[in-house]
């Protein structure tokens, strides 16, 4: 027995283990943050839609002198288009002069089960 040589098995393993380690912390990082670019791109869908269907409203207002009643009608004539898979709008009218409430609302997708 040799007390003066140390064991390399330790150090060998850990020397092998960082590598792999490594990689996926890195992984595990690049993964959260395309996730996070993600979900911002999606909320600024949101707010650009909001703004569209906004701009529509307000503009056949300045054109034609009220509000439409229906969101069909912004379709149809002022070329409002999105995708309604993705998409909900509530649109509210309340009367010819007064802006309609107006709110837009991802759609989640349905996973079964339940009642």
């Amino acid at each position: 027995m040799n007390r003066f040589t140390t064991s390399r098995k330790n150090t060998d393993m850990i020397s092998k283990l960082f590598p792999f380690v490594f990689c996926l912390i890195v992984s595990f990082c690049f993964l959260y943050s395309l996730s996070s670019v993600s979900d911002a791109a999606q909320e600024q869908k949101l707010e650009s839609l909001k703004t569209s269907v906004l701009q529509s409203t307000i503009s056949c207002y300045a054109l034609e002198g009220f509000y439409p009643d229906q969101l069909q009608y912004l379709e149809d004539h002022y070329g409002l288009h999105y995708d309604k898979d993705k998409y909900f709008i509530s649109y509210e009218a309340t009367g010819s002069n007064m802006l309609p409430n107006i709110m837009v609302i991802p759609r989640t997708e349905y996973k079964g089960g339940g009642l």
